[in-house]
């Protein structure tokens, strides 16, 4: 058993070297899950006892290692306000969630393959697996950040075809050739022949070779339609642990007026400024921000740019008489409830407000219904409110008095595809990205969150403004090449004449099809479960 733990640590170290933002090394998923097949096949033909704890076991040694070495930074940002075992005991819930998920789809399986032939076992095996990943980004606990599909974000001439299939379609390819290659290998070990290998080997050059020329020749061929708009993107580089204490809001801004004027032009259209960029003592009430300080400022800004607007941005209150929603809290004889929000000021009376709607588990909302309450007073550091934030339940496009739409995508949102699509589908002609991922320090993990930004352009064909507090701020075009970006930590602006596109591409239209058709394949496969042995 001791040899079979090796290679579900051997799956790990492959899965965490082909994962970004190691450059080119995506190749690698190829093969990452092969050792720890080989070890569960070893199980199951074994004489061992209570091999579907044993399966689980392998499945999660697997999942966490990989996990934490691809996300260790989320200990970080924990450790950076908290003492080390809080921040420890608290980094696990990412860290053990999704191998805790990942286990139980190897449990299933290895109940499928008792009953089952290979064929069908691994059909079940995909399907519950692509049902995992899309069931992770939608409970309570939602972090999709280790969607499989991500992992090509470091090689996306590769996955041009994500405009067809999204991210799901990159995991299906990922487990296709796993699974073809785990057969070779095995038959190889067990000196069987149930499959010919010469097939196989066809087999497997084919759906290596074929998505990725064709993705290629899409690449090469591809030509943006000649819309152009100038934007600009600003990284201020505000130490998110002093932006809320330490340095004066007014100071902020003005430094964020001042990065903008060094690079605007005049036919500037769109300036964007990043997470939470325009904050207040006591936060800004949505209602009155035209009697406040902030909005003149940006007003008389926006008086040397015809069509010059702000997308930025801010944290924001909103009054109610009575608790209009389940976050609003009493305040006196009121209700208030906080947002991290969007808002655009096009120089005119005009106010457009976003409310992010994807909020991070425990620093923006409490999951289960409050059930985890208790833990609010840690999170308090991280820009979160004891209630939690309000959210809105679904995209709002931004408009220019020109008609521009843009997508107002606060940071956490972009790793969903299948929300920015949303987007898109609303009329939107670019994405705008405002984030602030200094929390994490320099760690992989500012760039992941950049790297993933590549997918959300390919999937919809858009360009990718992305406004970063502390990096790394930059311009996507629509084929996921990233054609300016900022160094981290550096306080700067960039300008860019991009191209504005009102197609859709076959994912923006359909979402998430290759989802549908794993749910149905799971809920087939739970049927061969509980079907009763036949005698």
């Amino acid at each position: 058993m001791k040899n079979n733990y090796l290679l579900a640590l051997l799956s790990a170290f492959i899965l965490w070297l082909a994962w970004p933002p190691i450059p080119f090394s995506s190749i690698f998923l190829f093969i990452g899950f092969v050792p720890l097949l080989i070890g569960c096949e070893r199980v199951m033909r074994s004489t061992l006892t209570k091999k579907g704890k044993k399966i689980f076991t392998l499945a999660f040694i697997t999942g966490f290692f990989w996990n934490t070495a691809s996300i260790y930074w989320v200990f970080n940002a924990m450790n950076a306000y908290l003492p080390t075992w809080i921040s420890i005991l608290i980094s696990l819930i990412p860290f053990g969630l999704a191998p805790l998920l990942m286990a139980i789809v190897f449990r299933l399986y290895y109940q499928l393959r008792k009953r089952n032939s290979i064929f069908l076992s691994s059909l079940g095996l995909v399907s519950f697996w692509i049902t995992y990943e899309y069931l992770h980004q939608m409970w309570d606990l939602s972090f999709p950040w280790m969607t499989l599909g991500n992992g090509f974000a470091n090689f996306h001439q590769l996955i041009q075809w994500y405009s067809i299939t999204g991210v799901y379609g990159g995991t299906l390819w990922i487990w296709l050739i796993n699974l073809l290659v785990f057969l070779v290998v095995w038959q190889r070990i067990s000196k069987t022949t149930s499959v010919s290998t010469k097939k196989l080997l066809i087999s497997i050059s084919a759906a290596i070779l074929v998505p990725s020329v064709l993705s290629i020749i899409q690449y090469t061929t591809y030509e943006e339609h000649i819309n152009p708009s100038e934007i600009v993107v600003v990284q201020p580089n505000i130490d998110p642990y002093g932006k809320f204490g330490s340095i004066p809001p007014e100071e902020q801004l003005q430094n964020l007026i001042s990065l903008s004027d060094r690079v605007a032009k005049p036919n500037t259209e769109y300036f964007i400024w990043p997470e939470t960029a325009i904050s207040a003592r006591g936060r800004i009430d949505e209602e009155e921000f035209r009697t406040h300080a902030a909005y003149d400022q940006i007003t008389n800004f926006l008086e040397k740019y015809r069509n010059g607007n702000v997308l930025s941005g801010i944290e924001s209150i909103r009054r109610f008489a009575y608790q209009a929603t389940p976050t609003a809290q009493p305040y006196g004889n009121i209700f208030i409830d906080s947002y991290n929000a969007a808002v655009l000021v096009d120089g005119s009376s005009k106010l457009q407000f976003y409310h992010k709607s994807k909020l991070v588990p425990g620093v923006e909302r409490m999951p289960f219904g409050g059930a985890l309450s208790f833990m609010k007073p840690l999170f308090d550091h991280f820009g979160g409110t004891t209630g939690g934030y309000g959210s809105d339940p679904a995209p709002t496009v931004f408009y220019s008095a020109s008609g521009i739409g843009a997508a107002p995508v606060i940071c956490y949102e972009s790793i969903w595809g299948d929300y920015v699509a949303q987007y898109v589908k609303q009329g939107a002609q670019f994405i705008a990205i405002v984030t602030n991922d200094g929390w994490w320090k320099n760690t992989s993990g500012k760039d992941q969150h950049l790297q993933y930004a590549k997918l959300r352009a390919i999937e919809n064909r858009r360009w990718v403004a992305r406004s970063a507090n502390t990096g790394i701020s930059g311009f996507i075009n629509q084929r996921g090449d990233i054609i300016q970006k900022t160094a981290w930590w550096t306080p700067t602006a960039l300008s860019q004449e991009i191209n504005l596109n009102e197609e859709l591409t076959l994912y923006t239209k359909l979402g998430d099809v290759l989802v549908y058709l794993s749910l149905i394949g799971s809920l087939l496969s739970v049927v061969l479960l509980l079907k009763p042995k036949s005698k």
